[in-house]
């Protein structure tokens, strides 16, 4: 569950629902009854097993996504699949309603499904045969491959697919893996420094440099002010 804003609407709700099933509810602070729904909504959400998410958006604090959805009284929640609306209800329900109307939105779960949740190699090759374009087993079979060592591999598996944050990450691992990049757990500060060093001119650098941003994940500092660093010297 995370809580989306004016600003990231539209990547995190409208993009991400090209790939998954986004349920968006709408809240406020001093609204009764959307603190008893969120807590509802957030436990069966999370028995989907990633097959659907929850974003939350404060209205007061968001007044562009509330227009969006025309909303008159809170809670409201929305269910949206491939940019669309595709189903919703007003106030706060019971879990039991909660959870059909969680159901209805959930993508029908198929044989690949089961064999990507198993997650060994065997399963994912197997999902791979009856849904070559299955995301799940595409990026668990590229893990598997990042492993043990086939970063080209795991490349080719990841081009097959739309990018998402956990692609995105996996593939910038299998490039430094590629390059011989070695990043420590220490001293990550003294290679970021050496490769924006030399990012203006060299292409290679400027990709490991981004790459290595990419394996910190969105949520470590280090990656928002490096990255600041590396426009302030290209531009």
């Amino acid at each position: 569950m995370i809580e989306v804003t004016d600003a990231n609407f539209e990547k995190d709700v409208i993009e991400r629902s090209d790939e998954v099933p986004v349920i968006v509810d709408l809240w406020a602070p001093w609204c009764g009854p959307c603190r008893t729904l969120g807590p509802v909504l957030e436990k069966v959400v999370a028995d989907s097993d990633g097959a659907i998410e929850l974003v939350k958006v404060n209205v007061d604090d968001n007044p562009r996504i509330a227009q969006t959805f025309r909303v008159q009284s809170i809670p409201a929640v929305y269910a949206l699949r491939d940019r669309k609306v595709v189903d919703g209800f007003i106030g706060a329900l019971p879990e039991k309603q909660v959870a059909e109307f969680v159901a209805r939105v959930a993508p029908k779960r198929s044989e690949a499904d089961d064999l990507v949740a198993s997650g060994d190699e065997a399963s994912l090759r197997r999902a791979l045969e009856l849904e070559p374009d299955n995301p799940g087993a595409i990026v668990g079979l590229a893990r598997v491959l990042v492993d043990q060592g086939d970063a080209e591999g795991a490349l080719q598996l990841l081009a097959r697919i739309p990018e998402t944050p956990e692609s995105r990450q996996l593939a910038a691992e299998a490039r430094l893996s590629l390059s011989a990049v070695e990043v420590p757990a220490d001293g990550l500060d003294s290679l970021l420094q050496g490769l924006l060093a030399r990012v203006k001119e060299d292409e290679a650098a400027r990709q490991e440099f981004l790459d290595v941003l990419e394996t910190l994940g969105p949520d470590d500092p280090r990656a928002t002010r490096y990255r600041k660093e590396l426009a302030a010297r290209l531009f």
